[in-house]
């Protein structure tokens, strides 16, 4: 699946249907890095080319600084 992706970001529609592999929770976009980010499971997974790479093997630890506490999260991603 090729997320389109513009200045705004993935699809939102797109980004609804995709969860983590590993948790299976929600991911959010990470427009600096363009990765998406599992909190829950603390990976951030790449987009290469449009295409998320949903591999816990090709995804990055966050480090504690990128993690968004949730009692300031806006949502539940």
């Amino acid at each position: 699946m090729t997320l389109p992706i513009d200045e705004a970001g993935p699809d939102p529609r797109l980004l609804d249907l995709l969860v983590c592999p590993l948790t299976k929770g929600p991911l959010r976009y990470d427009r600096e890095r363009n990765e998406l980010v599992s909190e829950q499971a603390g990976l951030a997974y790449p987009i290469r080319d449009g295409i998320p790479i949903m591999l816990v093997e090709e995804a990055r630890p966050l480090d504690d600084s990128e993690c968004v506490p949730a009692e300031v999260r806006a949502d539940d991603r």
